[in-house]
């Protein structure tokens, strides 16, 4: 049974054991809404898509040449008489009778009675004075009867399940639903998830930074996360530290967002406003998590309709490992896509990796593949919770589960790859 996060007391959790409270702070997915073809990229499929036509819609040519029936022990000594051409858009008008072919384009449909192409670099054309054309064929020993034709349903049948619900849609998705002649598809409403800082020492990135002040690098990071997990930001900005103006802020997030994430200022040791407002909102849990970087994080819900609240680690490193954890697969179920996040692969340590038994440890990391197709990782240096620098080194975080004390070079280890831009 999954305990609620209001009933783990405050003993250590597990990463598991934390992530299954996280998602029991939502209990079913959003919404489905029906979305034009041109902005589906990255949306996430509410109901399967059903082929409404055979996909290709009629059997047709894979390559320029002739279409004919193929029987080798017929093969008319003066060649084939060619019959017309047929082009792609097209349909054939006639019929192809015995000793005859007609010239086809590719993706033209075959006509009646022929079932082979071969291709235009075989043939050789024969041309006689009453306007004949002969198409004889070379070494016809290497046609096969069948080939060069793509059949009408081959790569999707009427009435099949071309998309299953839950694929978030990429390139080629859209392709496929273009294919369908489909203007429009059923997608799950997009989870809205605000975002916002506290803090007088916080400052807007493009202002003077103040002495003792820092720049508000964990919104920028934490907004970019939720668009990339198919989340719609709502940007609370940066709430001036009063207990008004922060109750507030999470006044509004509770009525209109689906997920409310902050960073910093949120432990169970801090009497700020933040952590007043938020218990006057809602609910709210403190946890201690057997995981680095991210021990501390704050977890809840806002408002009547009980939005779901993350407190993430203000360590900018502890914040983005904790949201890829926590944060990210609360997303996903969001979208009816529960238990695609976190990915993982296996990679082998190019050099020995730092652990401590008893808690998951999440480690900055850089995999590639080998000549010989393995995939090999090692650290990307300094792993410190504040150095963001290692984040923009990697490609991926190495998980070193709570069982071991380190790993050795040669050694395999789970990793899990991030979203970069090429």
């Amino acid at each position: 049974m999954t305990l609620s996060c209001f009933e783990l007391g405050e003993r250590m959790l597990a990463v598991e054991e934390a992530r299954s409270a996280v998602l029991a702070l939502s209990e079913e997915p959003l919404p489905g809404e029906s979305v034009a073809l041109g902005a589906l990229r990255g949306r996430v499929l509410a109901e399967p898509i059903l082929a409404p036509i055979d996909v290709p819609q009629n059997t047709n040519a894979a390559m320029d040449g002739v279409a004919l029936a193929w029987r080798p022990e017929a093969i008319p000594s003066a060649g084939f008489l060619r019959e017309g051409e047929i082009l792609a858009g097209h349909s054939a008008e006639h019929p192809v009778g015995p000793g005859a072919c007609v010239g086809i384009t590719t993706g033209a449909p075959l006509p009646p009675g022929a079932d082979t192409v071969i291709m235009r670099e075989q043939l050789r054309l024969d041309y006689s004075a009453d306007g004949e054309v002969r198409v004889r064929v070379d070494q016809p020993d290497r046609v096969r009867c069948g080939q060069n034709v793509r059949q009408a349903g081959e790569d999707i049948a009427r009435g099949a399940v071309a998309l299953e619900a839950g694929t978030r849609l990429g390139a080629a998705e859209l392709g496929l639903i273009a294919s369908l002649g489909m203007a429009e598809a059923r997608v799950m409403r997009r989870p809205r998830v605000a975002v916002f800082s506290t803090g007088d020492e916080v400052t807007a990135p493009g202002e003077a930074l103040p002495g003792a002040g820092i720049f508000d690098a964990n919104r920028f990071t934490l907004m970019a996360l939720v668009e990339e997990h198919g989340g719609e930001v709502l940007d609370l900005g940066i709430l001036p530290d009063t207990r008004d103006a922060i109750a507030d802020g999470l006044a509004r997030a509770g009525a209109e967002a689906d997920l409310v994430l902050s960073s910093g200022g949120v432990s169970v040791g801090d009497a700020d406003h933040t952590r007043l407002a938020l218990l006057e909102q809602g609910e709210l849990g403190f946890w201690k998590i057997a995981i680095r970087p991210g021990r501390p994080l704050a977890c809840g819900r806002l408002g009547a309709r009980g939005v779901p609240f993350l407190g993430l680690p203000g360590n900018p490193v502890a914040s983005m490992v904790t949201f890829l954890q926590f944060a990210a697969p609360l997303l996903a179920k969001l979208q009816g896509r529960e238990g695609s996040w976190p990915q993982r692969l296996t990679a082998v340590a190019q050099q020995s990796l730092r652990s401590r038994e008893g808690r998951v440890d999440y480690l900055r990391g850089h995999y590639q593949s080998t000549a010989d197709g393995r995939l090999v990782v090692s650290d990307s240096g300094a792993q410190g919770s504040g150095i963001l620098s290692s984040m923009a080194r990697s490609n991926c975080l190495i998980e070193i589960d709570g069982a071991r004390g380190g790993v050795a070079a040669g050694d395999s280890v789970t990793i899990q790859p991030l979203f970069r831009l090429p």
